[in-house]
């Protein structure tokens, strides 16, 4: 057989053993999503047919417990975990079709809103984080590398920064830990908070892209509030990922300073990897809708295909949240990013209550 055929089948049938590797995690994200959809709808069928005034909790919540329940019990087999860990391929591209919602204006408007508040809430992070970092006697990078997770999109910044910064396992395993705790307890407090203060869907969507590390659980807390909610945080949660590159590129080259990581050559090339490319997803789908390219039959496909998208999403942020694993892990970083997250939320809720009737998105 020709060598180049060879390798071609080779190659072929690698990618199709990759794949195959999926489907089972790939199922259980999808059964446990569903399953949520479920619940939801077999409440509310029941108390309209009995007549009865039952809590409307969101598939969202379902997907998400229903999750918990399975990752802190039985555990996720080793065959299901590399389709679960797709989760996150399932965000990006809810996060793209979602881009048809928003007209160019819409975005062009709120994200420029997003950005001066994402540039408040940076410089905030940063500069906590930090400071309560050195305090509480953290090693230097893993301070760093707690202030780049609370700052930008958590365990996303803190693997991109890793490599860049030539943090230790030890370290990135504590402040992954520290960050996960935080996103699933932001899952029932931020939209508890919300309804209390009375926030309209916009504010709160705002409020949640800003201060919620993990996009998967900021996307979730928004749609936790309602679908409007779930809109605006991902638009803000968008804008907050797109500075990735530049924070992650600035600690590299502090760190290449102290002779503690690798010299950075070329800072566009870099910037360019790190760069979140789902973000130019989500514009491109924004720019099409806005040209009127989409019919409105296509813009309602798009919009149920990023909602399954986030129904894979929602189930893998339940399965992936191992409490017992989080025990495991010390105090120390935990109280470090407990004290800045909370900090960091309040400060944030301040400035979206305050901006929100001069920016339209109070009503």
């Amino acid at each position: 057989m020709n060598p180049a055929l060879a390798n071609t089948i080779d190659r072929v049938e690698t990618e199709q053993g990759g794949f195959i590797r999926l489907l089972p995690g790939i199922a259980l994200l999808t059964v446990i999503g569903l399953a949520g959809k479920v619940t939801e709808q077999s409440i509310t069928a029941y108390g309209k047919a009995h007549h009865v005034a039952l809590p409307n909790i969101e598939y969202v919540l379902w997907a998400i417990l229903f999750g918990l329940a399975i990752s802190n019990t039985i555990g996720i087999p080793e065959a299901f975990r590399p389709g679960v860990d797709t989760y996150e391929f399932w965000l990006k591209i809810g996060i793209v079709f979602q881009g048809v919602r928003f007209l160019l204006g819409d975005v062009l408007r709120l994200g420029g809103a997003s950005l001066l508040f994402v540039a408040f809430e940076l410089g905030v992070s940063i500069a906590l984080m930090t400071w309560l970092g050195r305090r509480f006697g953290l090693t230097p990078k893993l301070t760093s590398l707690l202030a780049i997770g609370s700052s930008i999109c958590g365990v996303s910044a803190i693997i991109a920064a890793k490599g860049a910064i030539d943090a230790d396992d030890e370290e990135v395993s504590y402040s992954i830990a520290a960050i996960l705790a935080l996103g699933a307890f932001s899952l029932f407090a931020f939209p508890a908070i919300g309804h209390a203060l009375g926030m309209s869907d916009n504010a709160f969507g705002m409020w949640a892209g800003l201060a919620v590390d993990n996009t998967a659980e900021a996307t979730a807390a928004g749609a936790l509030y309602s679908d409007a909610a779930g809109k605006f945080a991902v638009l803000a949660k968008t804008t907050r990922n797109a500075t990735i590159g530049f924070v992650v590129l600035a600690y590299a080259i502090y760190w290449a300073k102290k002779s503690q990581a690798k010299e950075i050559v070329n800072k566009g090339a870099f910037l360019w990897q790190k760069f979140p490319k789902f973000v130019l997803g989500f514009v491109a789908i924004s720019l099409l809708a806005t040209l009127g390219i989409f019919n409105k039959a296509q813009m309602t496909d798009l919009a149920n295909l990023s909602r399954w998208a986030f129904l894979l999403t929602f189930a893998g942020v339940g399965l992936r949240t191992d409490l017992r694993e989080m025990r495991k892990q010390g105090f120390r970083p935990f109280v470090v990013g407990a004290v800045g997250e909370f900090a960091i939320a309040g400060l944030t809720l301040v400035l979206v209550l305050a901006a929100a009737p001069f920016l339209g998105i109070s009503q």
